[in-house]
């Protein structure tokens, strides 16, 4: 009994994970999210400067990161947060349709981040 009780649970469980992970969310629910990553972007992003401001401010240390390198970092950040918001905003579709929307932004954000590699200074 003890086993197919465990079974069962396990069972449920997993049926808890694939329909969670493939349900649309409400768009109350989707613009809330989107509006939460919306907001740590904006904080990354801003971190991301300011430490790029710091590393102008303090340039004569050795643990400095180049005005190029900072730029780098700066476009990884936006990247990221573009790609936190678009992940969010696949949230409202169906399954099928929020899978293709979740690559799309996928191949966004890689897109933008070999964009940035080519930017970076050599040897960094």
């Amino acid at each position: 009994m003890t086993n197919v009780r465990s079974y069962l649970a396990a069972l449920a469980a997993a049926l808890l994970l694939v329909t969670g992970c493939k349900r649309a969310e409400s768009p109350e629910e989707t613009a809330r999210d989107v509006a939460e990553a919306q907001q740590e972007g904006a904080e990354e992003v801003a971190e991301a400067r300011a430490d790029a401001a710091q590393d102008r401010l303090d340039k004569g240390d050795m643990i400095n990161e180049s005005p190029a390198e900072n730029d780098y970092e700066i476009l990884i950040a936006q990247a990221e947060a573009h790609h936190k918001v678009a992940i969010e905003g696949c949230e409202v579709l169906a399954a099928d349709a929020q899978q293709a929307c979740k690559d799309a932004a996928d191949a966004r954000l890689e897109a933008s981040k070999a964009e940035a590699e080519l930017q970076r200074p050599p040897g960094s």
